[in-house]
Order: structure tokens, then sequence, then C-alpha cells
């Protein structure tokens, strides 16, 4: 569901939560194949979820940044060029 709201959306919002969805399924798996023996699953969860936490810090403002027209198109995205 994450690939296809980002393949198919165009709302910035809705893109970064999509890319959220797909992180956390990621950190699931991890867990999962930690829950086999082997525990270098979680230390893949642990960085999967830094990067979902960075990913977090710079989409967040660029989508509030692009959101300032009503329906927040990523096809605006070129106006952010100063």
């Amino acid at each position: 569901m994450g690939t296809a709201g980002v393949l198919l959306r165009r709302n910035a919002l809705i893109v970064l939560m999509s890319v959220e969805l797909q992180l956390a399924a990621g950190t699931l798996a991890c867990w999962l194949f930690s829950a086999l023996g082997d525990q270098k699953g979680h230390v893949f969860a642990f960085f999967v979820m830094a990067l979902a936490a960075a990913e977090a810090a710079v989409g967040w403002p660029l989508c509030q940044r692009v959101s300032h027209t009503p329906d927040a198109n990523l096809d605006d995205v070129n106006a952010l060029k100063g």
C-alpha cells in the first residue's frame, strides 16, 4: 500500500505518509526475522527507525513549504528553487 501511495498520489502529505508506511513495514520485517533466533534484526530495525526519523525531520518541513496551496501538489516542488 505504501508503494501504491507513492506512485499514484500527488499530494505531498500522502506521499510522506506512504513512505513512513513502507519504513514501518521494513521495521516489522526486521523484528520478525530477529524472532527466528538471529538478533541482527533488532540492529537493522533500529537503523530503519533512525532513517524514518530523519526522513520525517526533513520531509515534514518540505511538506509544509509545498502545502502553501490547498492541493499540495508535488508538481509544484519546482517552485522551491528560489
